[in-house]
């Protein structure tokens, strides 16, 4: 199954029913995703569909402080996983998400990345402040650019010009800012370790960030307080927390979730 990055709300599924003896379509389970669980997400909803005949995963993948601002405007959703749970909580303060409701499911860490003949000689976090390094990072608000801002505040005062002073460009989600070093467009970016997906890991070089001034990012899901499949809804949340679920987020380079 192919699984839609962008969600249409289609006008004949308010037809459903009106042609008395139809087959009755597939159930259609709508899931928010932050862009970081792309990959893992599109294997996710293949296993569950394949366990549960009649059911259609629709995804749709952004940054997830955008699709925190399309919940907010009231867009049609059922679940709601997050790259952080600030986001989610912007989903709980326009009540599509009840107070609690929400479960960390998975975790993850930043990297530097760098194009693979790194040409401003990366080897540490330092030295992407140093004159000169075209440095790429997705914007404000979205979570891995929260998590990379949390790591730059706790440098010295120096660092942290350079770095800001050396951004050449702001990409909407961790997945662009991935592809485009990737691409050679800058000399460094800051992702998640799961974004070195195979499909680039030949284009690129990890430069790790030390635990000590690395973060741990924790991802929230929950079903939308309006869902038009609650039940569907609380299944897929229940699969993604599994044995197997946690399995098929450990095979795309996510960690287990923080115990709270």
């Amino acid at each position: 199954m192919k699984h839609r990055g962008l969600i249409l709300i289609m006008p004949a599924l308010l037809l459903a029913g009106c042609g008395g003896g139809e087959a009755a379509g597939p159930q259609e389970l709508t899931v928010f995703a932050a862009a970081s669980l792309t990959d893992a997400f599109h294997e996710l909803a293949n296993t569950f569909e394949a366990e549960n005949e009649g059911v259609e995963v629709l995804i749709n993948f952004a940054g997830s402080s955008q699709l925190a601002a399309q919940l907010r405007e009231g867009v049609d959703a059922d679940v709601f996983a997050s790259a952080n749970p600030k986001q989610m909580q912007v989903a709980m303060d326009a009540g599509r998400v009840a107070a609690g409701g929400s479960r960390l499911f998975v975790s993850n860490r930043l990297t530097v990345v760098v194009p693979a003949d790194n040409p401003a000689e990366i080897g540490a976090l330092e030295d992407l402040a140093q004159p000169g390094v075209q440095l790429i990072l997705a914007v404000p608000e979205v979570p891995v650019r929260a998590y990379t801002d949390d790591i730059v505040a706790a440098m010295d005062p120096n660092f942290q010009a350079g770095f800001y002073a050396n951004l050449v460009s702001e990409e909407d989600n961790v997945r662009q800012v991935a592809a485009k070093v990737a691409l050679g467009e800058a000399d460094a970016g800051i992702v998640y370790t799961s974004d070195v997906t195979p499909d680039i890991a030949g284009q690129m070089q990890l430069v790790p960030i030390p635990d000590a001034q690395n973060v741990i990012a924790s991802y929230p899901i929950a079903p939308i307080t309006d869902a038009q499949q609650p039940e569907l809804a609380n299944r897929f949340i229940d699969f993604v927390l599994s044995n197997a679920g946690q399995a098929i987020l450990a095979r795309w380079g996510f960690g287990p979730p923080p115990v709270n």
